[in-house]
């Protein structure tokens, strides 16, 4: 869409805010602003921003919008920016404020949503950092069905430390480290002013690096978006092309209901199983799925792992961080293998109006790198996800199984009522080899929020306990969790789900091969105690906190408010 086309056509929506007579008043207020008759007669796009001074992985998106609004003037619209909230995760962890996380997913969903109906945007980019803001932001995508591109903010490059790269994960294990003796605290010292040397989400395939490439992957961001660092001077290209984009989609006619499909979720499953993702891309994509109206389950993560080899040698369970899938081409380098094996849907249709296969057609890659595997060749044959179901977790649970070298334990249950109590109990070095250890009333309703919980399950890594216990819990991981760590346990415990009835000794299975998670009771006696079981008061009686316990849903259903 050129700057001198008639693109008054294209105002679907802002035309009630700056036609007639009547809407005199509205162009006063615009006029206030700068705005020109020029502006005024353009299509209106919405630049929705995560900026914010709370974590480095948006600390630079005002710029990144900045650029956005460049695209959008030079294509022929007027762009308006706008914020949202941001939770960072990295530093809410461990504590009371990591019950806001996921709750903020569903903040950023709602104002963005708001903030178009009430501005009647005609298109809308919406730009992200941190773990729940990419997801909150395509959900409000989806949910609005308006021309939109989604522009991921990008990974921090890694520190350095005793010559080799460190991301966050690092600390948050050197915290354990550091518990048994292993690690001195000058060395911790050294590690933690050296692991996050800028701008950016944190560097591994943790959850925002994950859920960027499953964004691109589904197709509502634009090809090679989701890998070049905060810094790059590509992720500023970048926006200015985002901003483009919606002007083009606005002209085509081309709406999120028409990319975000269930072929092109399906692609964004593959993708982040062959690359080893986050568990929390389950939790997003069945909220995205919600929200675009695509039937999603459970059931088609297990499929769609179960015929996509691992592939994708990226931390937290390999080697490679975000910047360096970048250096070898990024995620476009992952889907191009997996779409000449015939994993991936070619037809799905994308930003850039063309579909998967014509987006990959010309690109070529370096012919030595070890970033990426072959089909033929992979790290494993399967994905990295599987779900597990048994009497523990009649609705299913999530483990990644990406760095894993035992895929089967079965021991004595360790059972604690909060990421509190376990913690200490870690510090105290109560854990002890062989044992499963449980956290339950960390679910969604029951946190509320369904914590990520990285400070215990770093500390196990830490305390060298990551490859001699379980941890089955109601509650999240963070996307550097490793090891076998299985989450999203439902029903949850608060709502009475078959993990309230586990007690200290009771004999637990977890089999990631055959994908059973089995407590060794009868029907009869879970039952029994169920029936005597009576449900915690809720930690929250007013706010957010206890509207969105109120209101959400299962874990196995994306955790959705409904």
């Amino acid at each position: 869409m050129s700057a001198t086309e008639d693109v008054g056509k294209f105002k679907h929506r802002s035309r009630e805010v700056t036609e007639g007579i009547e809407r005199a008043p509205h162009r006063a207020m615009l006029r206030a602003m700068g705005l020109s008759d020029e502006d005024l007669a353009r299509p209106f796009i919405g630049v929705s921003s995560t900026w914010n001074e709370v974590t480095p992985c948006n600390y630079h998106l005002d710029r990144v919008a900045k650029k956005v609004k460049e695209g959008v003037k030079a294509a022929g619209g007027t762009p308006f920016e706008f914020g949202t909230i941001a939770v960072s995760d990295a530093i809410a962890m461990g504590h009371e404020g990591m019950k806001a996380s996921l709750v903020s997913r569903e903040v950023i969903a709602d104002s963005i949503e708001l903030m178009v109906i009430a501005e009647r945007f005609d298109g809308l980019v919406t730009v992200a950092g941190c773990d729940k803001s990419l997801p909150g932001s395509v959900m409000a995508i989806a949910r609005l069905n308006l021309p939109a591109v989604f522009l991921y903010g990008g990974t921090i490059l890694p520190g350095k430390f005793d010559g080799r790269n460190v991301t966050i994960q690092d600390v948050y294990e050197a915290v354990g480290a550091y518990s048994t003796g292993n690690m001195t605290l000058q060395q911790l010292r050294e590690l933690e002013v050296s692991a996050c040397p800028g701008e950016g989400s944190c560097g591994g395939l943790f959850t925002a690096n994950t859920m960027a490439s499953a964004l691109e992957a589904v197709g509502i961001s634009l090809p090679g978006s989701a890998s070049p660092p905060a810094v790059d001077e590509q992720r500023f290209q970048m926006a200015v092309k985002s901003g483009a984009a919606v002007l083009a989609l606005l002209e085509n006619g081309i709406r999120p209901s028409d990319i975000i499909t269930y072929e092109a979720l399906e692609n964004a499953m593959a993708v982040v199983v062959a690359m080893g993702g986050s568990t929390n891309a389950v939790l997003h994509l069945l909220a995205i799925a919600y929200e675009a109206k695509v039937k999603l389950d459970l059931h088609d993560f297990n499929r769609v792992s179960g015929r996509t080899p691992h592939i994708a040698d990226m931390r937290p369970g390999g080697r490679y961080v975000m910047a360096e899938l970048d250096n070898v081409g990024g995620v476009p380098l992952v889907m191009k293998k997996l779409l000449d094996a015939g994993l991936l849907n070619g037809d799905a249709l994308t930003v850039t109006g063309k579909t998967v296969r014509e987006n990959l057609r010309d690109l070529t890659f370096p012919s030595s790198q070890d970033v990426v595997r072959t089909v033929e060749n992979p790290i494993h044959r399967t994905g990295s996800l599987v779900i597990l179901r048994g009497n523990l977790a009649p609705e299913g649970a999530v483990l990644k199984v990406s760095g894993v070298e035992n895929l089967r334990h079965r021991g004595p249950a360790h059972v604690f009522d909060s990421e509190e109590e376990t913690f200490r109990a870690l510090e105290k070095r109560e854990i002890k080899a062989g044992e499963v250890v449980v956290i339950r009333y960390e679910g969604p309703k029951g946190g509320p929020g369904m914590r990520e919980m990285l400070a215990v399950t770093a500390m196990i890594i830490g305390q060298g306990l990551g490859d001699k216990v379980a941890l089955v819990t109601d509650g999240r991981f963070s996307g550097a969790t490793r090891g076998l760590m299985v989450g999203h346990v439902a029903p949850e415990a608060v709502v009475g789900g078959p993990i309230a009835a586990v007690r200290d000794g009771d004999t637990i299975l977890v089999d990631a091969i055959k994908r059973k998670l089995e407590i060794e009771l009868t029907q009869n006696e879970i039952r029994k105690r169920l029936k005597r079981w009576k449900p915690p008061k809720p930690r929250y009686t007013r706010g957010a906190l206890a509207k969105y316990a109120m209101l959400v849903k299962s874990a196995s259903l994306g955790a959705v408010c409904h």
